[in-house]
């Protein structure tokens, strides 16, 4: 199902987490939380360098690249003991990492919605996923190279 808004890499996360029955779905958000993407060398022991994602209960922050060709970088963190967070995280840091600027910005603000989740994780960690990619789009306008 191709999605003309959705880029191919979250599209194909969401199809992932469809294509399963949603009593195995949680099972594939933790295989997501173990694989999220460690910060690079630059950021670590530097906290100041990310925002804090207010609407995770979890201490959830984030880090937004733009390069000079136009190519976002997320990073991200979140404690191993907050394993659908951190999942949330994970696919969004992986989902993301690679775009354009121009593409992160056209991600549906539903897209945490989508995937599939609604009934097995709380209304309130969807909003925080919700929240953790709505600062990533901000960040991406705020540091794109127009």
């Amino acid at each position: 199902m191709s999605d003309p808004v959705l880029p191919a890499s979250l599209a194909e996360i969401r199809d992932d987490f469809l294509e399963l029955p949603e009593s195995e779905r949680l099972q594939l958000l933790l295989e997501f939380s173990q694989e999220l993407p460690p910060v690079p060398a630059e950021y670590e022991g530097h906290p100041e360098l990310y925002e804090r994602v207010a609407e995770c209960q979890s201490p959830v922050f984030i880090v937004i690249d733009v390069d000079d060709d136009d190519v976002v970088a997320m990073h991200a963190t979140a404690p191993p003991e907050a394993p659908t967070t951190r999942g949330f995280a994970s696919i969004l840091a992986q989902g993301i990492t690679g775009l354009t600027s121009d593409e992160v910005l056209a991600i549906p603000a539903d897209f945490p919605q989508s995937i599939g989740l609604t009934r097995v994780v709380s209304p309130l960690r969807i909003s925080g996923m919700t929240g953790m990619l709505m600062r990533a789009k901000r960040q991406v306008q705020a540091k794109r190279h127009d």
